[in-house]
């Protein structure tokens, strides 16, 4: 039986056409066509001011953090349940991360936690919209006004997303996107950094490109900076998918709403929650079983495996990591975020590839429900 894959991007001849154009034209004077295309689209998406293609949304993060002049003896908050990309450019600029819970419906940053976690040294937070879902942003706000922090949203995940009307992305002084082969609008690696301070925009743009200032054409770098650009393919790609986006949103609500008609009633099983005034991009449909069934996530994905069915487990905590056993203030995590550590035993994401047919979607729901048996 063919195998069911958990991710994957939705390739349509307007993206092959676009592709095609930059391979055979974007040279020479032409060669940027395709990146200013992409990122004004995309700012104007959005509703920023600026937007620049990078090579990934770590480089985002990294940058932002550079540009926000983050450094050595300052903290930065993120919640304990994310990939490691959001965290580790904390490292790279000498700041230290900082653990905190997320909520137990959004799976989000809880505005709680982050209080908690504030210090002296406390500079910055980088929530993340996991799984195409958005936190309570007017909580994350309140405390980031309050304590007068930056906010660097990983939006990675969350392209096409919205709270209360406005788009994932949107909300921090920087905001920052992953257009990795796994994501719905997808460049196969590729990121994006969006803002709407000029002068944080200017200053990623030297920061880009080795120091170099801008508009130089004698390459005399003025600084030891870094080399994190977007090929013309890849934009042009990405340009395509964004002119999709709608459709590509509209494909993986529809695969959600399959999976809600098929285990949402089951007994003990949680799915993606969407808030009011939330609209859910669901990246990934993801499902956590009451501890009551005695499975780890583990276990799940084994059986779906034997099944011809692929999976990924729900996040581990990062305080979890041998990445980050190091770090001063990890056992106090461990403590301090029970949901993480529930949660990130627990879960599975679901195939949410946007070649999902129903019908795949019916055997995975059948193998779910018979482990669960």
């Amino acid at each position: 039986m063919e195998r069911i894959p958990v991710a994957g991007p939705w390739i349509t001849p307007k993206e092959i056409g676009y592709v095609a154009d930059a391979a055979a034209s974007a040279w020479y004077g032409q060669a940027n066509k395709y990146h200013e295309r992409f990122e004004r689209a995309f700012a104007d998406h959005l509703g920023v001011k600026h937007a620049m293609a990078l090579p990934s949304c770590t480089s985002a993060i990294h940058l932002s953090l550079l540009t926000l002049g983050i450094g050595p003896g300052d903290e930065v908050v993120v919640p304990d349940i994310t990939w490691i990309a959001t965290a580790a450019p904390i490292s790279y600029v000498g700041a230290t991360p900082v653990f905190a819970d997320v909520d137990p419906l959004t799976w989000c940053l809880a505005a709680d936690s982050l209080e908690a976690c504030v210090t002296p040294r406390t500079k910055a937070l980088i929530p993340v919209d996991l799984y195409g879902n958005l936190p309570d942003m007017a909580g994350l706000l309140r405390v980031a006004r309050k304590h007068h922090l930056a906010i660097v949203e990983d939006a990675a995940q969350a392209v096409g997303a919205e709270w209360n009307g406005r788009k994932a992305g949107s909300f921090g002084t920087t905001g920052v996107f992953s257009f990795h082969g796994s994501k719905t609008l997808t460049t196969g690696e590729g990121g994006m950094l969006v803002t709407d301070r000029g002068d944080l925009y200017q200053r990623a743009g030297i920061l880009r490109d080795h120091g170099r200032l801008p508009g130089d054409r004698l390459f005399r770098n003025h600084e030891v900076a870094y080399k994190y650009k977007m090929s013309s393919l890849q934009a042009a790609l990405g340009l395509a998918q964004l002119e999709r986006l709608e459709e590509l949103i509209a494909r993986k609500r529809e695969a959600f709403r399959w999976y809600r008609e098929r285990l949402g009633n089951l007994p003990g099983v949680t799915l993606n929650h969407e808030a009011p005034g939330t609209r859910n991009a669901y990246w990934m449909v993801t499902l956590i079983p009451s501890e009551e069934w005695g499975l780890r996530k583990e276990q799940i994905i084994d059986h779906l495996n034997q099944r011809g069915i692929d999976s990924r487990p729900f996040f581990y905590p990062l305080s979890s990591l041998p990445a980050y056993a190091h770090l001063p203030g990890v056992e106090t995590a461990k403590h301090r975020n029970p949901v993480s550590y529930r949660l990130g035993a627990l879960g599975v994401n679901l195939p949410s590839a946007l070649n999902l047919t129903e019908a795949s979607v019916d055997r995975v729901c059948a193998a779910v429900r018979e482990i669960m048996q």
